[in-house]
């Protein structure tokens, strides 16, 4: 439900009126977001993946597997893990907590969105999916209150008889939790199982011989505002129906209680002989896991050593052999099997970090075949665990925070979730972006990193390490290094921190490092030493929040001095202004470089209000903007904040926007004023009237939490916590657009500054089609152009100086599919591409070359699957001025724009020249050489007409030659052009001789 229409009523100034104060900007047209045709995000990776929680294969069907990462969406493996892919990305939830398959109807498959997990970071769906077509569609369904659906259970003769496992709101009391059953197909649910507002449901599974006895598991859990804040109660427990849900039963047995401390139970069935039961129980010194052989009424503890049953807020999962009871499975920081029913344990797959392992299932009627599901993402076996494939092939990366380095091209980087940090190129030399074009930077898994802007091998990062890509050495150089970090509530320390603290450079001062913990510190000298800015910015006391509920009274809600600040902001254009949010709910500012600080902050914030990410204007040290969350106030709204006079009054900005998202980032657009982008925990936002709307720019993203963004030059770049870096490449349309381009009959965008690259500088057998690779940005002049209305014919032209036209486009150009030429298969080819005539903002690209020479085509050997160009290609152009000249029946409009070389190409520009010239002119001899062959001959000469033949076409190789790379040209190329130029000139006497 959106709060007001999505369509802006406010829109852009031209890019010359960006920083005229906001009063001078109109009212004016409006660019819809579904116009947007041409605009698209890029996925970069990394192919690193990130948490998965639910997994589930198909027993008809042995090679096929779906995954549900936590925050990534649901993703489908049909050979055997070798390759993912996603599956539900239409649907307006990434966040994925259960997947289930129908063991009678294999295209049936029920998802559960929500993490179904309490633990400090999480994200929250919106109820049941159902598929009938194996996910290639999607319904959505109810239960879009329990925020959480941790497992689903489907009768296995009745897919449409299903029991759901709802946990509910993790930072709030909700009615919608407990256990509901559906015999419709999830078209309608009715609640069976259910305790208080407080008592989620965990898990429920179905007796394999017996749909109508059920097992579930209720959790009495509560996660607080302020990190690793947790409660539970004393309604947790395991229940047994065995009429399909009309009674319950709670089992005990010997089984721990709540006074034991009973928290999260997991639980599995032995299929081969159901009434063997085994559970995870944490219940203080009775914590262990517990095994039944009589159906759950009688227990016995089988092991009490924690690596087994430990943390079972975040594991609490169980898997029993199909074939032999006493063959267990029981997910950990490793995955640990038992053959001997739960007494003694062996490592089935683990690693020194700990890979945190969430679930297994095994394939019933092949128990060799196994998926394993982890914080680290899925693998397969087909061999009982000697061998798994690779979850270095999933895009399912979770990210913090975004940060570019100075480098061209340049990398996006931060820490990873449960693998460490990331550097990822934006662009690769080999015609992607793969396993070569992305490295750790020695930052932990929730960290900022700062690169160095005047260093552009050493990066920062966490708590602070100080990463040289030279040696690839980390040093500590935290202003607290060697003596730990303190905790709330420890007295006047000044290192208090969590998990995720910003570090970050003066956009003024390339020196000045900025770094959070309780207090704001500066270090100038690469963390040698430090300099303390302030005094401890959170909240002294404060109220305990509402969303706390019945444990606002327990010791571990006690009001303690427990924030810290979260977000810097320094100033782009005062040195001396920067601003600080902490996550307790507080904004200071100082004016005088941190000597003395004022508390500026918003009247509506209260307790614990967090504000994530602040940002100070690039026009006026006067106006900042605040992202506010308040998911863990069980609080989903967004919240943004404005302020133009220095934080005296603030203003909340978030008309438009969705009501069930939060916000996590605002940033401001450094070239055009009042152009804003914000990320929430669903998708990205953009206002081009300073934040007073708000309309998607969500494009072609699928739906995920936005937990960062960037303007990195002409892009926008973000990192989500579940699909990896996504960068959408020139926003420079967005920076232009105005009213008028909305009446016009052709808008025609000024284009960015193209980079002269080389879109692939492989040289050897490529890189199969299956392997991970991301899509390079476009490699030329990105032409943007509006129509309101659909065209007849659409045409650009690019022109030089000269007038020389280089380059024309026709909307009608044939675009014909790839397909097999030769040897070569058709998914080699990058697909043909003309102008669209399609009413909307489009982008075309122009790929810096003069026109092919020949319609002749082919490959080289280091080929790029789906994206590689015909050769011959026409000669690169000069680095320079050009002129895109679009045409719309009739009516012609113009822009120039400049052509840059490669930024890592020091060759001379006297010596492009001379390549250029040199292939220019045999180029033009090549294309004038088929007329004037077909002349000769009409004449009656047909050896001249062969001589010219084979001398145009002699000229390839020296163009190949001179064209292969952008250096000084050769001697011997040099050579063979001249001698090649003066055969043809002869000729063309010849031929004139004969006219």
């Amino acid at each position: 439900m959106l709060r007001t229409p999505a369509l802006i009523a406010g829109a852009l100034l031209a890019l010359a009126a960006a920083v005229e104060p906001l009063s001078a900007q109109a009212v004016v047209g409006a660019l819809a977001s579904e116009a947007m045709h041409g605009l698209r995000w890029r996925h970069i990776g990394p192919f690193r993946a990130g948490r998965t929680k639910s997994a589930v294969g198909v027993v008809q069907q042995p090679n096929v597997f779906y995954i549900g990462p936590t925050n990534g969406g649901v993703w489908k493996s049909n050979d055997y893990g070798r390759t993912w892919q996603p599956i539900f990305d239409a649907m307006s939830s990434g966040s994925i907590g259960a997947i289930e398959v129908a063991p009678s109807n294999p295209d049936i498959i029920y998802v559960g969105s929500g993490e179904g997990l309490q633990r400090p970071d999480l994200s929250t769906g919106n109820g049941l999916y159902r598929s009938n077509d194996a996910g290639r569609t999607w319904q959505h369904l109810g239960l879009r209150d329990g925020q959480q659906i941790p497992r689903i259970a489907i009768d296995p003769a009745n897919p449409d008889r299903i029991f759901v496992a709802v946990l509910g709101h993790p930072y709030g009391p909700n009615t919608e939790r407990g256990i509901y059953r559906s015999v419709d197909g999830g078209r309608t649910v009715e609640r069976v199982l259910y305790k208080d507002e407080n008592t989620g449901g965990a898990d429920v599974l179905l007796s394999p011989n017996d749909p109508n006895t059920v097992y579930a598991v209720l959790w009495e859990a509560r996660q607080g505002p302020w990190e690793n804040a947790a409660w539970s109660g004393k309604n947790s427990g395991l229940f047994k129906s065995t009429d399909g849900g009309a009674t319950w039963t709670q089992l005990a047995g010997g089984l721990p209680t709540t006074a034991d401390g009973l928290g999260r139970i997991g639980i599995g069935i032995s299929p081969s002989d159901p009434k063997r039961l085994y559970i995870t129980a944490t219940a203080g010194a009775k914590s262990g896991i517990y095994r039944s052989d009589d159906a759950g009424t009688t227990w016995v503890r089988t092991t009490d050593d924690s690596r087994f049953y430990g943390r079972g807020d975040d594991f609490a999962s169980i898997t029993v052999d199909p074939r032999d009871p006493n063959t267990l499975y029981t997910m950990n920081i490793v995955a640990w099997k038992s053959t001997d029913g739960g007494y003694t344990w062996k490592s089935l797959r683990g690693a020194p970090g700990g890979d945190d392992y969430q679930r297994l299932w095994i394939n019933p009627t092949n128990p060799q075949v196994m998926l394993l599901a982890a914080d680290q993402g899925a693998v397969i076996t087909v061999n009982g665990g000697e061998t798994w494939s690779s979850w270095y092939n999933q895009g399912t990366a979770q990210f913090y925070h975004v940060t570019a380095d100075y480098n061209w091209p340049y990398m996006l980087c931060g820490g990873q979730q449960e693998s460490g940090s990331a550097c990822v190129s934006s662009r690769g030399n080999d015609g992607s972006i793969t396993y070569r074009d992305w490295r750790p930077v020695g930052a932990s898994e929730y960290s900022y990193v700062a690169p160095d802007p005047l260093d552009p091998n050493i990066y920062y990062g966490g708590t602070v390490t100080r990463f040289d890509r030279r040696t690839g050495q980390v040093q500590n150089v935290s202003p607290n290094a060697g003596r730990g970090r303190g905790t709330a509530g420890s007295g006047p320390d000044y290192f208090r921190g969590i998990r995720t603290m910003p570090i970050l450079f003066s956009p003024i001062n390339k020196r000045k490092l900025y770094y959070g913990t309780n207090v704001v510190w500066e270090t100038v000298n690469g963390g040698k030493d430090w300099k303390r800015l302030s005094d401890d910015l959170s909240r002294s006391t404060w109220a305990v929040p509402p969303s706390v509920g019945i444990y606002a009274t327990t010791p571990a809600a006690k009001p303690t001095r427990r924030g810290v600040v979260y977000t810097i902001a320094p100033s782009p254009v005062d040195s001396n202004t920067i601003w600080a949010g902490t996550d307790d709910g507080l904004i200071h500012v100082t004016r005088n470089g941190g000597r003395t600080w004022t508390d500026v902050t918003p009247p509506q914030l209260g307790p614990w209000w967090k504000v994530s990410i602040m940002d100070a204007s690039h026009f006026d040290a006067n106006t900042a903007y605040a992202a506010v969350n308040t998911f863990r106030l069980d609080d989903l709204r967004p919240h943004l904040y404005r302020t133009r006079d220095g934080g005296k009054t603030w203003t909340e900005i978030v008309n438009g926007m969705a009501d069930d998202a939060p916000t996590n980032v605002i940033r401001e657009d450094p070239v055009r004023r009042g152009l804003l982008y914000a990320g929430t925990e669903t998708h990205v936002w953009v206002s081009m009237n300073d934040g007073d709307t708000w309309q998607p720019l969500k494009l072609n993203m699928p739906p995920i939490s936005i937990r960062d963004l960037i303007v990195k030059d002409d892009d926008v770049a973000v990192g989500t916590h579940g699909r990896g870096f996504w960068i959408l490449d020139n926003v420079t349309s967005l920076r232009q657009w105005n009213g008028a381009s909305a009446r016009s009959a052709a808008t025609l965008f000024k284009p960015a500054t193209a980079t002269r690259v080389r879109y692939s500088m492989y040289t050897d057998t490529p890189i199969p089609p299956d392997e991970p690779r991301a899509e390079n940005p476009p490699d030329g002049a990105m032409i943007d152009y509006y129509l309101p209305a659909d065209a007849q014919v659409v045409m650009i032209d690019i022109v030089d100086t000269r007038g020389r036209v280089i380059r024309t486009y026709r909307s009608d150009d044939p675009t014909p599919a790839p397909a097999d030429a030769g040897n070569v298969p058709w998914y080699w080819f990058r697909p043909a591409a003309a102008p669209s005539r399609k009413a909307g903002l489009q982008r075309f690209v122009w790929d810096l070359h003069y026109a092919r020479p020949t319609t002749e085509c082919s490959l080289p050997i280091s080929a790029t699957p789906f994206n590689t160009k015909c050769e011959p290609e026409g000669p690169w152009v000069m680095p320079g001025v050009y002129t895109a000249r679009l045409t719309v029946d009739g009516a012609v409009v113009t822009q120039t724009f400049r052509v840059r070389m490669d930024p890592r190409v020091t060759t001379p520009l006297v010596a492009l020249r001379q390549q250029h010239d040199l292939s220019v002119a045999l180029y033009d001899a090549m294309r004038d050489g088929a007329p004037l062959a077909v002349a000769a001959r009409q004449r009656g000469d047909a050896a001249l007409a062969a001589e010219i033949e084979r001398a145009a076409a002699s000229h390839s190789s020296v163009i190949e030659a001179l064209q292969d790379a952008d250096g000084v040209p050769t001697d011997s190329a040099v050579r063979a052009a001249n001698e090649r130029l003066t055969v043809w000139r002869a000729l063309l006497q010849r031929a004139a001789g004969g006219r």
